[in-house]
């Protein structure tokens, strides 16, 4: 097969070929129709994850089964499947108290995929799927329509997932809230497109940029703040009667933006935590205001989804309209484009890019 493998920390992604096992024991060999470009893939090249070189990316992918090992009952070859990154064991102690969506023992494939002369390789989140053929855990893989377009329900696996469950289930978001979101770009924009959903009936867009925050209208955002041109706290609690929002969401991972969600909200409100941020961040707030603002900070992991509960429902509402996958998918691109991509990401210029494997 041929995928796209990170030899070395900071060095341009080459196409190799790589070899992929038969499944084994609870294992799925998956036929890859598209994949989302993600800002982890990147990290993943640039060192940020782990040193385990060399990487086969790809992790935001939707495909095909072509083949499960022994033990498998739930798949079959021809199903259609969205991949994620949290197979969940059923047995940790997240697990056994109701809350697989913290599953502390994820599942992966246990047999390696390699180069051809047998180097091993580390897939991205246990996936691996910047190659036409991906051998993953079975758990890894969620039936869906088959109906919907690969290149954007594939986009729940990472990103778009991570910014909807922030909404909806880290955030709580409920009917009549105000929600505001900073940092429009994949992620916000899909936080907004969950707060819609979950009935918000004001939704702020926070950005430094005007297409994107045209975007994030387009999704769903009832208003825009420019924060190039004005101060969003302020901004925010204009539009909110002086209050704030009821559920902040910061979709940067920047201390600055941090703070500024931390005081847009409400009193007793929800400060979400979505954007990843650099390990050397720090975040420094009076204890007081930690105190006397009263609610929430919480982080999200994932959107605190449970791909086998929640992938299915969300791919239905697509298919009837009510959640725009499509507007999250910027341009398609060929397996050898994929570095180019990643300069895209890094200007801005796009909410995905993603890999199309077949016509």
């Amino acid at each position: 097969m041929k995928g796209v493998v990170a030899r070395q920390k900071g060095a341009p992604v080459t196409l190799e070929t790589i070899v992929v096992p038969d499944p084994g024991p609870g294992e799925a060999r998956v036929r890859v129709r598209a994949c989302g470009v993600c800002h982890t893939d990147l990290h993943y090249r640039e060192g940020a994850i782990n040193d385990d070189f060399p990487f086969l990316l790809g992790h935001e992918a939707a495909g095909v089964v072509e083949s499960v090992g022994d033990g498998v009952d739930d798949l079959s070859p021809g199903d259609a499947v969205v991949l994620n990154w949290r197979a969940v064991c059923g047995t940790c102690r997240a697990c056994r108290r109701g809350r697989p969506w913290y599953c502390f023992a994820t599942h992966n494939a246990r047999q390696p995929m390699t180069l051809e002369d047998g180097t091993p390789l580390a897939p991205a989140l246990g996936i691996g799927a910047f190659c036409e053929q991906t051998l993953v855990a079975a758990g890894q893989c969620t039936r869906v329509d088959a109906r919907a377009r690969p290149e954007a329900v594939g986009l729940l696996g990472c990103g778009v997932m991570a910014g909807l469950g922030a909404a909806m289930w880290t955030g709580g978001v409920g009917l009549g809230d105000s929600v505001a979101v900073f940092g429009c770009g994949g992620v916000g924009c899909a936080a907004i497109a969950g707060a819609r959903l979950a009935g918000a009936t004001r939704i702020i867009a926070v950005d430094l940029d005007p297409a994107k925050l045209a975007v994030a209208r387009a999704l769903g955002a009832t208003d825009v703040v420019d924060a190039s041109r004005e101060d969003p706290v302020e901004a925010i609690r204009a539009l909110t009667g002086g209050n704030g929002a009821d559920v902040c969401i910061e979709a940067v991972g920047n201390p600055k933006v941090f703070e500024q969600a931390f005081y847009a909200r409400d009193l007793a409100g929800v400060v979400v935590q979505v954007g990843v941020p650099d390990p050397s961040m720090r975040i420094e707030l009076p204890m007081i205001d930690l105190f006397g603002r009263g609610g929430s900070i919480r982080s999200s992991w994932y959107g605190d989804c449970l791909p086998s509960r929640d992938f299915p429902v969300l791919v239905d509402l697509y298919l009837q309209g009510r959640l725009d996958l499509d507007r999250f998918v910027t341009e398609t691109i060929g397996l050898d484009e994929v570095e180019s991509a990643f300069e895209a990401m890094r200007q801005g210029r796009v909410l995905r890019s993603v890999v199309v494997l077949e016509g």
